[in-house]
């Protein structure tokens, strides 16, 4: 009996992250993530896979296994559980952190606490967790027991040889895997092209506790709000400068309220307080850990760096830390938030000028030593651009894997004994654009028009024209929004280029309601705009049939 396997996300970018295992038509769902906006994404919340090839096929998904609690791997959930409800397993951190997103948007969840290296059946499924070392706690592989051998998938991991929370990626389970014989293995490649291994975890205490120690006043740390191990650091090296917490931003209090309660942060009570309660305290005994590494335009950070938050002003005493890299696409903005808060006078240290970040991600070394444990049949690069993918293939065939394939978002593949065989571009894959709490609601040609009122502004023509004579009775009238124009002479030529064709529509004796006449109009007017400019703003007009 043949398998399948498909992608929706994670294969060629950084997010997203999404897979399915078909056995018997019957489909596991592994992760379910979304990717934040870029850039030129005008108005767009989040991102998600397509999940449309899925949804038509109704009760054939059973069941959706996460393997950690980042956004990109868990941020989709309760969209697609909105859709199609059906049984979530992971570990009992990563479904805790999941409900929040989940319940924001008002689904009933029905979410499955699964204990590592113990088989769970589900339908037609067997599959067991396996412990990995990540930059959240409790990340997991996880590997499926199918009629086609075993189907391995790592999730993100790194060999850290010292954790924080002394949890090891499960080297010894994966080799006892390799000896069953695993025919396809799905790997992380987010840092392939990244020669050695990447350093432990542990290896940033000292540091951040130097700077926090030579700190004159506050220390403003922000990390990923999922990064339960680095604000473990951070507010070990606070609390080691007798310093009090206090916490910053929707996600980040969430996280730290759910791990706290879970015991996966150990936090002294006494010490962590709220930001009113921090900003009465002298400033070099504070620390506050906020959201906004990325530089996302809402988070606390970005707000505080442009000077527009109503709780915390950055002042020349202040440190801000850091305490990650910016994902692909984010480096602009993460850049301009950096300048802004060195410009009200903060020192900031960040990945490029200290040692305050190490990835949760395994370098090229310990993919080797990965793929020398678990000996696939099969090798499948998953999560990462399309050059980190093409880097990992590149080491599985440099360690002599039999097969190697590089596969892309919208591919499946289907094992069939000794066979395997790449589908390329079978599934639905596009981007799914959320915006407010709608998904799938920002077609691709309103983002686009988006991009154009953003680039050149847009003009707009209001006229009223007789029915009968064609007669123009007023206007054209032509009003102007973020276009520039300063001496008015575009607009002046456009507005005498629509009543000119407002008049040859008709003289050409057009028969047509206003729709027809409105096209005819706004084509002329572009033309005006553009040869007058250069520019092409968004052209709208509307006429009035009297």
């Amino acid at each position: 009996m043949s398998i399948r396997v498909g992608f929706l996300g994670g294969l060629g970018e950084v997010g997203r992250n999404c897979a399915f295992l078909e056995v018997d038509e019957r489909i596991a769902l592994i992760d379910c993530g979304l990717m934040f906006p870029e850039e030129d994404m005008w108005g767009v919340d989040l991102v998600l896979p397509d999940w449309s090839d899925l949804l038509e096929r109704g009760d054939d998904v059973r069941c959706i296994i996460l393997t950690h609690a980042h956004e990109d791997h868990m941020g989709g959930l309760g969209y697609f559980l909105r859709e199609r409800n059906v049984p979530v397993y992971g570990t009992e951190l990563a479904l805790a952190i999941a409900a929040g997103r989940v319940e924001e948007l008002g689904v009933n969840k029905d979410f499955r606490v699964v204990s590592t290296n113990s088989w769970v059946e589900e339908g037609p499924f067997r599959f067991m967790m396996i412990p990995v070392s990540h930059s959240v706690p409790e990340g997991c592989g996880v590997a499926f027991d199918t009629p086609e051998g075993l189907v391995v998938h790592t999730g993100d991991f790194k060999l850290d040889p010292t954790p924080i929370d002394s949890r090891p990626t499960d080297l010894p389970a994966f080799a006892r895997l390799g000896e069953e014989g695993v025919r396809l293995l799905l790997s992380d490649s987010t840092n392939a092209e990244r020669e050695g291994v990447v350093p432990s975890e542990r290896s940033l205490g000292a540091s951040l506790r130097n700077i926090v120690r030579e700190a004159p006043g506050r220390v403003i740390a922000t990390c990923f709000a999922s990064h339960l191990h680095r604000i473990q650091q951070i507010a070990d090296a606070g609390l080691a400068d007798d310093r009090y917490l206090a916490f910053l931003g929707r996600s980040m209090e969430r996280n730290v309220r759910i791990a706290g309660e879970l015991r996966a942060l150990d936090l002294p009570d006494a010490r962590v307080v709220g930001v009113d309660k921090a900003l009465s305290l002298p400033p070099h005994r504070v620390m506050i850990v906020t959201t906004g590494s990325q530089g996302e335009p809402l988070s606390a950070l970005t707000k505080m760096a442009a000077g527009r938050h109503r709780w915390v002003e950055i002042d020349p005493t202040d440190t801000v830390l850091i305490s990650a890299t910016p994902i692909p696409g984010n480096e602009t903005s993460t850049s301009r938030v950096i300048s802004d808060l060195i410009r009200r006078g903060a020192q900031v240290f960040h990945g490029r000028n200290a040692h305050v970040h190490v990835s949760g991600h395994a370098a090229a070394e310990e993919l080797k030593i990965l793929l020398n444990v678990v000996r696939p049949r099969t090798l499948v690069p998953v999560h990462g651009e399309f050059r980190h993918l093409q880097a990992h293939a590149a080491l599985g065939e440099a360690m002599g894997t039999p097969e190697v394939l590089v596969l892309e978002d919208g591919d499946a593949l289907v094992v069939d004994g000794d066979r395997t065989t790449a589908e390329r571009g079978v599934l639905n894959a596009g981007l799914v654009y959320v915006d407010g709490s709608g998904a799938g609601g920002v077609p691709e040609e309103v983002l686009a028009e988006r991009g154009r009122l953003s680039g050149d502004g847009v003009v707009a023509v209001t006229a009223a024209v007789d029915y009968d004579t064609g007669r123009l009775e007023d206007g054209p009238r032509l009003v102007s929004r973020g276009f520039a124009d300063e001496d008015g002479t575009a607009l002046e030529a456009a507005s005498e280029t629509a009543a000119a064709a407002l008049e040859a529509f008709y003289d050409k004796r057009r028969r047509g309601g206003a729709e027809e006449l409105e096209a005819y109009v706004k084509r002329a007017v572009r033309k005006s705009i553009k040869s007058e400019t250069g520019r092409r703003p968004e052209v709208f007009v509307v006429v009035h049939m009297v």
